[in-house]
């Protein structure tokens, strides 16, 4: 029997890790945080439960490896986002950036990430997690203070975090819609009023 290289065997637990993620996600979305277990993620890729084990050690160890990769990829998306120049590659007007960064921040409601948040209150997670999960959440937020403070505006950090509980009462908005029981329903007028109190909170 040939010998299996230390990459070849890292890669595919990096490929098996990387399903179990997408896994968990996707029962997270689909049925919620009681559902989330190793056995039913496991069970999603057709993988023993004891398989499952070898890279999550209980339902909150797999709820925090989530968020630890969902939330840095979205703080990369916003940050990537207000950072763009205009197609004639010269600075982008402040309230271009602004209404980007605003409706990357609402399209987190409408992705599978977003079942992170309610998960995080219900499963009741020990102190240091709930910390954790407060400083992954000021990260979504950074890339909104560095765009005010090269605005010159004073007080960034707090006009940033101000402006982004008009942010969250949209996403709770959009997310009571979401899981009505008529179903999807046009969502655009409270997107756009989102964003119009947004913009202007920071005028």
């Amino acid at each position: 029997m040939p010998r299996i290289s230390a990459a070849t065997v890292a890669d595919h637990r990096a490929n098996q890790h990387a399903a179990l993620l997408e896994a968990a996600r996707e029962v997270l979305a689909a049925r919620g945080v009681h559902a989330l277990t190793p056995a039913a993620v496991g069970a999603r890729i057709g993988l023993a439960r004891s398989s499952v084990y070898r890279y999550f050690s209980s339902t909150a160890d797999i709820l925090a490896q989530l968020t630890e990769e969902a939330f840095p990829r979205w703080a990369d998306r916003l940050r990537a986002t207000v950072a763009a120049p205009s197609p004639g590659g010269s600075a982008t007007p402040l309230d271009e950036r602004l209404l980007a960064y605003g409706r990357v921040a609402l399209e987190f409601v409408g992705s599978t990430d977003y079942a992170l948040v309610p998960a995080a209150q219900t499963l009741g997670l020990p102190a240091e997690c709930l910390t954790r999960l407060e400083e992954l959440h000021a990260s979504l937020i950074e890339p909104l203070c560095e765009v005010l403070r090269e605005a010159g505006y004073d007080h960034p950090a707090l006009r940033a975090e101000l402006a982004w509980g008009v942010l969250r009462a949209g996403t709770r908005r959009l997310a009571s819609e979401f899981s009505g029981e008529a179903g999807a329903k046009d969502t655009t007028e409270i997107i756009e009023i989102t964003l119009d109190m947004f913009c202007r909170t920071l005028r």
